[in-house]
């Protein structure tokens, strides 16, 4: 599954790039190399195909087209808001479309998005496959990698020279007096030709102006230590409150933790930081447009959660086709609501107060102790996910093949499984 997921990536990528190119060379009468790396490769594209293909697999009719539209949506406003954060650049502009949000989605655009993905699931997804089955097993797997490979180094040296040139444009000056003059002189180049390339290729380019930095206060603004930290912070208190909330309505104590060590609930501490990442510019909006954005991205993540954790792990963590106005049992209306208040109540009541107690924190200390928590959550995944593989693969009737999994057997049995995942189904 995984491999066909992939070359539909790369399939899309370069399908998107075909597109837009064609578009962009048609509106300014030249040729226009789309994309943010130089090779023809359209990620936005690429993405897009690969998340609708995961996550709409179960939809059909109208609902096809709704959550190919929201999938994909959510992919450009991801995207315009990463590239503003990363380069403090705005690359495409829809505010002047009726029902934007901020320039970057908009209605109109979003039911072509629709329309696309049901092209891409209904037809497209079909030839591509057709194409991928022509190939011997080992032959597409060596030419998927290899196309990953040179899409990964060409992806990696261009979001360097513009993240570089763009957020420390002093250092191209400074490098110019310690290194090689020839040597700068080719790196300059390299850049100018990166940079020229995507102001022909998106002339409605906009500088963004930066968040003036405070290096003196530890996690200023919406920084990279500030979000890892709401991470940990939310993945504790949703899973706190999951539980008190099963103990109120079910009756009993039930673990909701999603790691074997510890108290987190990794669904909630990826939404506090998702959602501060992506709502921060809007936290001081009104408590409606919070409302709806978080009843909307609250919905579209938790159902992207359960088909994920299907996908990967071969199981079902949370089950709602008991309650009404449900969507294939992995989300339901009035828990999105709950997403909505959540998002109202964090950014008007918590969030200020949390942001500065964590702006307190020595600097340096800071950053050791979020590292710390970093490397552990990681180990804390990676186990809990072989822990989960095991559980499914046990059920099967798959005995241990190697010393590792047979560590996880003994550590990790079908009844400290069952406690730690009591609401855990799995999927045949």
């Amino acid at each position: 599954m995984i491999w066909k997921l992939l070359w539909l990536f790369l399939i899309y990528s370069f399908a998107g790039w075909v597109l837009e190119t064609v578009l962009a060379s048609l509106k300014q009468k030249k040729f226009a190399n789309r994309g943010i790396i130089n090779g023809p490769f359209c990620l936005i594209y690429g993405f897009g195909g690969f998340f609708i293909t995961a996550f709409t697999r179960e939809l059909t009719g109208i609902w096809l087209f709704i959550g190919s539209a929201i999938v994909a949506s959510l992919v450009e406003w991801i995207a315009g808001h990463l590239i503003e954060m990363w380069y403090h650049e705005r690359w495409w502009d829809y505010r002047k479309m009726k029902w934007n949000l901020d320039g970057y989605i908009s209605v109109p655009t979003s039911c072509i998005w629709g329309l696309l993905g049901v092209f891409v699931v209904k037809i497209g997804n079909g030839l591509c496959i057709s194409v991928y089955k022509l190939l011997p097993g080992l032959a597409s797997r060596i030419v998927i990698l290899t196309l990953l490979g040179f899409l990964a180094v060409d992806a990696i040296a261009t979001l360097i020279i513009l993240f570089g040139h763009s957020k420390n444009p002093e250092k191209w000056i400074e490098t110019e007096h310690n290194i090689d003059s020839v040597t700068w002189k080719l790196g300059a180049k390299i850049d100018d030709f990166v940079n020229r390339r995507i102001t022909k290729a998106y002339p409605q380019k906009q500088h963004m102006e930066k968040e003036e930095a405070h290096p003196e206060i530890f996690a200023y603004g919406c920084s990279f230590y500030k979000i890892i930290l709401l991470f940990f912070i939310g993945a504790f208190l949703g899973d706190i409150t999951e539980t008190i909330f099963c103990r109120i309505t079910a009756g009993y104590w039930m673990s909701r933790s999603s790691v074997v060590w510890g108290d987190f609930s990794i669904v909630w501490g990826l939404a506090i930081a998702a959602v501060t990442a992506l709502l921060y510019r809007y936290r001081n909006r009104s408590e409606q447009f919070l409302f709806w954005m978080g009843t909307f991205l609250g919905g579209a993540y938790e159902y992207i959660c359960s088909v994920f954790t299907e996908i990967v792990f071969g199981t079902v963590f949370w089950d709602y086709s008991d309650i009404p106005f449900n969507l294939g049992g992995r989300i339901n209306l009035l828990y999105c609501f709950f997403w909505g208040f959540a998002a109202v109540a964090w950014f008007k009541i918590f969030y200020p107060v949390v942001s500065r107690l964590i702006e307190k924190l020595p600097v340096k200390p800071g950053k050791v102790i979020t590292w710390l928590l970093l490397i552990f959550m990681l180990a804390d995944g990676i186990v809990s996910s072989a822990a989960l593989a095991r559980y499914n693969a046990r059920s099967n009737g798959i005995e241990a093949s190697n010393s590792f999994e047979s560590w996880v057997d003994e550590h990790f049995d079908d009844g400290r499984m069952a406690k730690i995942y009591p609401k855990a189904k799995k999927v045949d």
